[in-house]
């Protein structure tokens, strides 16, 4: 067992004798984890419901601890979350209830093409109740109100697909002149982008953060939750890289959201639907670029080619992308 291994046993081992539940014996259970630096782990209890501990990669304060923060805010929506059972400051420990295995990507391939439409209804109302409840609680005592999508963010965002995806991963030399046309094209989607309205933002609102426990979605890794475009959790949803979503689900499942919203101009919603779009595939390319090349995760690179072929088609949809595309041609057209 290596000192990692120890260090998890060990705060695992000292929440459960603080709690009480050391003495019920139970049975520790790793679970796979996501991109962060978060671990998490399974307690059986035998007789009762077993819960999940969730272990911070440094000691907090659940004052002010961002998941607790944005999770007192959904829950006075209210939008189903997992309840937060209990927490050790020190030891990075937070337990929380839970809803077991089947996120909606897992449960996607045994259900009926009636399962899938209604939930991904319920996936997109769960979107709006976000923004319009958000709207309606807005306060600076919840974190997501203080920070958004603003140019520096998604600039950021940007610069880490040219960085991970462009030149660690593909291995892409950028040329001064190149580098500088690049990051214009980026300023234009960004400026765009950061003008629009803000309204409450999951921001990894996809079906690897949806799961599904007693027949209904609830939403978890909403930490890092902020104001963005009304546009931003519904292209995560729909232009998800872990799942493919045909075309004609996606023009029914936009015309649902806009009925909900009462949003008229259908058209001018689907374009700036589509240059969120493009930012966010471009950003994910980034990230799977990061976990495969950087920290040697290559779990992520059978994503790539369904994000890639969404960045394409945005691409060659709309002319005004054209300096973009030339720009990108090859780097982004080889793996299909």
């Amino acid at each position: 067992m290596n000192k990692r291994q120890d260090d998890a046993r060990d705060r695992i081992q000292g929440y459960l004798e603080r709690s009480g539940l050391a003495a019920r014996k139970p049975r520790v259970v790793p679970l796979t984890g996501d991109a962060s630096d978060r671990r998490y782990f399974r307690i059986l209890l035998g007789d009762a419901p077993s819960i999940v501990l969730a272990l911070n990669s440094a000691p907090f304060d659940v004052r002010t601890l961002p998941f607790v923060n944005v999770a007192t805010l959904m829950a006075k929506m209210p939008v189903p979350i997992p309840q937060v059972l209990g927490h050790a400051d020190d030891l990075g420990v937070l337990a929380l209830q839970d809803l077991g295995d089947v996120t909606l990507q897992a449960h996607l391939g045994a259900a009926s093409p009636a399962e899938h439409a209604a939930l991904y209804r319920q996936a997109v109302a769960l979107i709006a109740t976000l923004q319009k409840r958000g709207e309606q609680l807005a306060s600076p005592e919840y974190l997501p109100y203080g920070i958004s999508f603003d140019v520096e963010k998604l600039t950021w965002e940007l610069d880490f697909f040219t960085k991970h995806f462009l030149e660690a991963y593909r291995g892409v030399t950028l040329a001064d002149d190149q580098r500088t046309a690049l990051r214009e094209e980026f300023a234009v989607i960004v400026r765009e982008l950061a003008a629009e309205p803000r309204v409450l933002c999951h921001r990894d609102y996809h079906s690897r953060n949806l799961m599904l426990h007693e027949s209904q979605l609830y939403i978890i890794d909403f930490q890092d939750a902020r104001m963005g475009p009304d546009t931003y959790d519904l292209v995560s949803l729909l232009r998800d890289s872990y799942v493919d979503i045909k075309d004609p689900a996606v023009d029914e499942l936009i015309a649902y959201f806009l009925a909900l919203k009462g949003i008229q101009d259908d058209q001018e919603f689907r374009r700036r639907f589509d240059v969120m779009a493009l930012q966010r595939n471009l950003k994910a390319l980034g990230t799977f670029g990061y976990q495969t090349a950087t920290r040697r995760n290559p779990v992520y690179i059978q994503y790539m080619p369904r994000t890639l072929r969404y960045a394409r088609t945005n691409l060659e949809k709309y002319p005004r992308f054209a300096r973009l595309r030339e720009l990108l041609a090859g780097h982004i057209d080889e793996l299909q």
